[in-house]
């Protein structure tokens, strides 16, 4: 029980920190530019990109970027020798509407692998299920128009029944219904084993902490693995087996 509300306690505070989120902040905690993101891409053109692309949990809020899980998985990719460049475009108070007005200038630069991450301030805020769910659907179709090759991967969320059980039930169903239509990889939930912990949460109660970060990069690593090692397992070295990367 002490868990279910401590869980409410931390969606809800994300939809009210969500919806007051400061523009002057958004670059500070974690979100990209044009400038920067263009860097990266210059910097290693010959590397695939893993794109994140998502809200102040991809942005790292309340942290220097270096401790957000797109770099903890840009960190684990370079430990094993595979050649990708992550980049970080997360942005603060990010909805679908928001994502999917902004996702044009970003598809601008190549990417390999995009990490879908946004809808969890939909929920918050009860914006209807089959709205979230078109925005979603959009974005999806905007990658895959651009680089049907583009590997995509969703990143599922919870809320909680602030909402009514339907709507929670719906919001949650959401994520898989669309893996499956798509034929696109799952994250089941981005917050598995962080949502509701204290200690491994900001002082707000809801931004996770370096710590917390580093428990949210594993679960993206559990899926992303499935992608980028089989990939590189050629391009890296033809005698390093799968097993050995793990």
């Amino acid at each position: 029980m002490l868990k279910v509300l401590k869980f409410r306690y931390f969606l809800l505070a994300l939809v009210l920190i969500g919806c007051g989120e400061n523009p002057e902040k958004k670059q500070t905690d974690g979100s990209i530019n044009e400038e920067n993101a263009t860097q990266k891409v210059v910097l290693d053109t010959d590397k695939k990109v893993i794109l994140f692309y998502g809200n102040s949990l991809t942005a790292a809020y309340g942290l220097d970027t270096k401790e957000g899980f797109p770099n903890k998985i840009q960190q684990r990719l370079d430990s094993l020798g595979l050649a990708y460049n992550v980049i970080n475009s997360g942005l603060s108070g990010e909805t679908t509407s928001g994502g999917l007005n902004r996702l044009d200038w970003v598809l601008n630069q190549p990417v390999d692998i995009f990490v879908l991450e946004l809808g969890a301030n939909d929920g918050l805020r009860g914006i209807p299920i089959s709205e979230t769910m078109n925005n979603l659907q959009r974005m999806i179709d905007m990658v895959k128009k651009k680089n049907p090759e583009t590997l995509i991967i969703l990143a599922g969320m919870q809320i909680p029944p602030n909402m009514g059980e339907d709507y929670t039930a719906q919001f949650k169903e959401m994520y898989p219904a669309l893996a499956e239509s798509n034929n696109i990889l799952l994250i089941p939930f981005l917050l598995e084993g962080v949502a509701g912990i204290p200690s491994l949460n900001l002082e707000d109660g809801i931004h996770p902490t370096a710590e917390g970060q580093k428990i949210v990069a594993n679960n993206v690593w559990e899926i992303l693995k499935t992608i980028v090692l089989p990939l590189q397992k050629t391009e890296v070295n033809e005698e390093v087996s799968i097993e050995a990367l793990n």
